[in-house]
């Protein structure tokens, strides 16, 4: 993990107040943050939140070979992560150190305690044995992650419901939940961790230290007990030295506060199963306090619908007269109508700038096309009356006259497709009288 250092100043105001025995969340030395715990809709499912850390946990199962070692046992396997989402320092898809002591420390905290029965999860001796899984994500880290993780794995051990199963012969039948209810897990004791940080060798000692007093603090006591006072599993870590009545000290702190958690855990278990019988809603969606934003619910209002239409009447008396209304649809032209809200369609009607715009197109097409009719004529008269008159003279060479016609002046505004059509018409009566002339040669 690559946390973003402190500064000097940081790092003497925090031990500064460790000395004066005070914290940033307002906690006294021994101190715990509430533990607050909510259950998915599926059973094995939960998250717990000390503080601000949250961890999220989800048992799983499935039939299996045992271990040949030991064939009446069933397999036990735990797995913790600690994704970028719950702190930028958590590199994605790395061991490092501090995830491997947490994996260790959570496998000696559950498995090694002997908490659950792994006689009870067999199946056929030899043959088949149930292996149950325990994921752990981190969801949000703001220190002591062991206990967080500590809690959410035996809640969700505990919560946990394998499927019924049957054996006859050597075929073995699971059924689903709607067939036989599911069996909960055979838990002896639930062991809790909790986390003692020391400052300056020793001097100063912390219940449950944040995020922020994990970067400054010596060394790290953890102890894993349970609430009949037996101690499960117990580190120290950070090379600091302790003395015995330390540990001792240490200790009976710890008995105190795994009792509280377990009686928190029990009525957590209690009400949830209560829930589930009585058919009420349960689930993280259900265990979201309605007054946040992401609970999307909203109680219902009352709607007041007394007086209404006297108040519709003094809103109607207050309000503007009405602009002028035609009673009947004008008709612009025959077969159509108005349609609207009594107000004049003005659309299609042209602005004045654009009705002389258009009024000039309009003139200077009639005009061009004027010119174009009138040059047709005088060419096809002038064809006539070379017909008519003209006598055809033979000339000796071979050489012909080359005629040239050029059109009359046009208006400036004349469009390039009347001179091609010019252009056209004189070629194609060019052609025709060299034709001729040919012919008569």
């Amino acid at each position: 993990m690559k946390a973003t250092p402190l500064s000097n100043c940081e790092r003497r105001f925090l031990l500064r107040a460790v000395e004066e025995r005070k914290r940033l969340d307002g906690r006294q030395c021994y101190d715990y943050r509430n533990v607050r715990i909510s259950f998915g809709a599926d059973y094995g499912c939960c998250i717990v939140e000390l503080g601000k850390t949250r961890v999220l946990a989800q048992v799983s199962c499935e039939l299996v070979p045992p271990k040949p070692n030991r064939p009446t046992e069933g397999i036990l396997f735990f797995n913790l992560e600690l994704s970028p989402m719950a702190a930028p320092g958590f590199e994605p898809g790395r061991q490092s150190e501090l995830l491997v002591k947490l994996n260790r420390l959570i496998e000696r905290c559950l498995r090694n305690s002997k908490c659950i029965d792994t006689e009870s999860l067999c199946v056929v001796a030899g043959e088949k044995v149930w292996q149950i899984r325990l994921d752990l994500h981190l969801l949000n880290h703001d220190g002591n992650i062991i206990d967080a993780a500590s809690i959410a794995g035996i809640v969700a051990l505990c919560h946990f419901r394998r499927p019924d199963v049957s054996v006859q012969g050597e075929e073995v039948t699971v059924y689903t939940p709607e067939e036989r209810d599911s069996v909960p897990l055979s838990i002896h004791h639930m062991p809790i961790c909790v986390s003692f940080a020391f400052f300056q060798q020793g001097t100063y000692l912390l219940v449950d230290p944040s995020e922020r007093e994990e970067r400054v603090m010596d060394g790290l006591l953890v102890i894993a007990m349970n609430k009949h006072r037996e101690i499960c599993t117990i580190q120290s870590s950070g090379g600091i030295m302790l003395v015995t009545d330390q540990v001792l000290r240490c200790s009976k702190i710890t008995a105190v506060k795994v009792a509280e958690i377990t009686e928190l855990i029990q009525k957590a278990l209690e009400n949830d199963q209560k829930v589930r019988k009585e058919g009420g809603k349960f689930g993280f969606a259900e265990s979201i306090p309605n007054q946040k934003i992401t609970a999307f619910k909203m109680e219902s209002a009352a709607v007041d619908t007394n007086n209404v239409e006297e108040q519709a009447e003094e809103i109607i008396t207050k309000a503007d007269p009405p602009s002028e209304v035609f009673a009947k649809p004008i008709l612009h032209t025959p077969g159509t109508a108005q349609i609207g809200e009594g107000i004049e369609n003005s659309w299609g009607d042209l602005e004045e700038s654009e009705r002389e715009e258009a009024a000039e197109e309009e003139g200077d097409s009639e005009a061009v096309a004027f010119e174009c009719q009138k040059m047709e004529t005088e060419d096809t008269s002038t064809m006539r009356e070379t017909k008519k008159d003209d006598p055809i003279v033979l000339s000796d060479s071979e050489e012909e006259e080359v005629v040239i016609l050029e059109p009359q002046e046009l208006p400036k505004k004349t469009r390039t497709q009347t001179n091609s059509k010019q252009e056209n018409t004189s070629k194609k009566a060019f052609n025709k009288r060299r034709k001729k002339k040919r012919a008569a040669y």
